[in-house]
């Protein structure tokens, strides 16, 4: 098993570019604003559990992993910038979680409420998904402060679940039913060197499936987790497992379980994932739907399912280098999570949709052709509030994504202007990826520089022979002071589906980089179905003042109007520009149909 290391966050600083400007948007809006609907809507006044019936804001079960997540980014963020303000609000709250916590180490906002006597006995009530957001925010905050009291007070709590659930086992249930504490107890691990941390996690890897507990598929307790095939079920939670079995495998050199996280990721990026790099197909469950359905107008796509799939492909990066899990990851932040997040950084979506139709979404309830339509305007805090914050920590792990090292190696995963050091092996990088393909890397050290060549690129120039390798990776030895100039050729492109995928038959989609292109209504003459694009025409690429974001222009056609329901087949066309923006830039002015894939010729 050939394993690289993940980056510490403070040898990685992204200094500028595209990232660059999403991390400033995130530290000097998207964080308060976070903070400002949390704290509107109740969430910060629970950790002083005063709640009493017939105040407002009644705390839910998920709450504390609302605030541990804005915890979390705020101390990626104090890291980085020292911000006195955001230290005095994670400190008040590491305050109340110590004067509340339980003396066996119990601590959950609801349970002490309203059940004390009934803690670990429900499995669908988040106690330990709770556990484990609390559990990663005191890890980076010891990594960003020093400071051990939020980390110690975790160590608590973990040490009270490993006797609720193994050694004692007193807790009525076995595993999680949502997913989230196995990554978080081997962070647990890694920072405190305690290994029953490492081996609480792999209980709940190991023990998930061997029991009966309900709910099978929904929460991947179907089968033992080396056994599974097919991602199933919640999409949120199954990633996240996943996630853990990466860790795990890695910790502990497991291949077959290492094999078995392979052939999850393969399911969902080969049959399950959109071409924005959402997944999870269907509100039913927020899950997962069969193979190669694909709808648009009634995808799901949680902003957190398209985070938690980043997540994952980047610790399977790191741990087997291969360009699909980057190429995944990448695909996924450039289009289904950006999309999550307004262009002013105040508001975001839940579901993210791959079609908008307004016609539709509109009709009554009773005479809608489906009964879901994703939502067509952000909103800037929500009842379920699980993604706003997990936005706000994951633009903050831009520089941590981009590299994995280890002793003789740097691989270069996604492309962020960004200054690195590890252990001596050095890069500067600067680019205006994804804008163009041309990157400049400033090498510090002697070591072999791994580049990673996106499987859309079709052609590139580097300047120092490099050797190519089945992983999708360009392998060069570099010396202390070389100046790497690599240029990927990002053309427009046109991207057909799989012809599995039934709701995309004889359709394209518009590409360029790691960018997935849409047409708005506001644009282009509806019905955005109507629109051909001219495979043969010339593609413009602009830019769109307004927006601050790429455009571009394409020749195509559209079919002139009919009043006739069905007509004999008439090949008359007119010729049509058509105006397409990135798909993270979607809705972000008056609500209107939206399309990615369209009728060419």
């Amino acid at each position: 098993m050939q394993k690289s290391n993940i980056p510490m966050r403070n040898q990685v600083d992204v200094t500028g570019g595209f990232w660059g400007q999403k991390q400033q948007l995130n530290r000097s809006v998207t964080i308060h604003s976070v903070y400002d609907r949390f704290v509107e809507t109740g969430r910060f006044e629970a950790f002083k559990l005063n709640w009493e019936e017939g105040m407002p804001n009644r705390p839910h079960i998920f709450w504390d992993s609302d605030v541990a997540k804005w915890m979390e980014s705020a101390a990626y963020i104090i890291e980085k910038t020292g911000d006195e303000d955001l230290t005095k609000i994670v400190d008040g709250v590491v305050d109340l979680i110590e004067e509340h916590q339980w003396d066996d180490g119990y601590f959950n906002i609801c349970y002490t409420l309203f059940e004390p006597e009934d803690r670990f006995t429900a499995r669908m009530n988040h106690e330990l998904y709770c556990a484990g957001h609390l559990m990663e925010a005191a890890v980076a905050y010891y990594y960003a402060t020093g400071k051990d009291k939020f980390l110690r007070l975790m160590c608590r709590y973990a040490d009270l679940i490993e006797k609720a659930f193994v050694t004692e086992r007193w807790a009525e249930f076995s595993t999680p039913g949502h997913e989230e504490i196995e990554l978080a107890l081997v962070k647990l691990w890694k920072a405190t060197g305690e290994e029953r941390y490492l081996k609480l996690s792999k209980h709940f890897i190991d023990a998930r499936g061997a029991e009966d507990e309900g709910w099978n598929e929904y929460t991947q307790s179907h089968k033992p987790v080396r056994e599974q095939t097919e991602a199933v079920g919640h999409c949120v939670r199954a990633l996240y497992l996943y996630s853990g079995m990466a860790d795990v495998a890695a910790a502990t050199n497991d291949a077959e379980l290492l094999a078995a996280a392979e052939r999850l990721f393969d399911s969902v990026t080969n049959q399950k994932m959109y071409i924005t790099g959402g997944v999870g197909q269907t509100c039913v469950g927020e899950a997962f739907a069969p193979e190669y359905d694909l709808p648009d107008t009634s995808s799901y796509c949680e902003t957190c399912a398209a985070i938690a799939l980043v997540l994952f492909a980047w610790r399977m990066s790191a741990i087997k280098p291969d360009r699909k899990f980057d190429d995944a990851a990448e695909r996924a932040l450039f289009n289904g999570v950006l999309s999550g997040l307004s262009l002013d950084g105040k508001s975001f979506f839940y579901a993210n949709a791959n079609e908008v139709d307004l016609a539709g979404k509109n009709q009554p309830m009773e005479s809608r052709h489906h009964p879901y339509y994703p939502d067509t305007r952000r909103v800037e805090v929500f009842g379920c509030s699980c993604c706003p914050p997990n936005v706000t920590r994951t633009l903050e792990l831009l520089g941590e994504f981009a590299y994995s090292y280890n002793d003789d190696t740097v691989w270069v995963h996604q492309f962020v202007e960004s200054t690195a050091d590890f252990d001596g092996k050095g890069l500067t990088v600067e680019t205006a990826y994804p804008n163009d393909g041309k990157v400049r890397l400033t090498v510090k050290g002697d070591f072999t520089l791994a580049l990673r060549l996106p499987a859309w690129c079709e052609s590139y120039r580097l300047n120092k022979p490099a050797v190519f390798k089945d992983d999708g990776y360009l392998y060069l030895d570099v010396q202390d002071g070389d100046v790497i100039e690599y240029d990927m050729a990002t053309p427009v492109r046109f991207t057909q589906a799989n012809p599995l995928v039934r709701q995309h038959a004889g359709r394209v989609a518009v590409e360029k980089g790691p960018l997935v292109f849409c047409a708005e209504g506001l644009d282009n003459p509806l019905p955005l179905r109507g629109l051909i694009i001219d495979l043969n025409g010339k593609a413009e690429v602009t830019t769109d003042e307004t927006l601050g974001v790429p455009r571009l222009i394409l020749d195509g056609f559209v079919r002139p109007a009919s009043e006739k329901l069905y007509a004999p087949l008439n090949r008359e066309r007119l010729p049509q520009k058509l105006s397409l923006i990135p798909y993270y830039a979607y809705a972000n002015r008056e609500e209107c149909d939206m399309l990615i894939w369209f009728n060419a010729e």
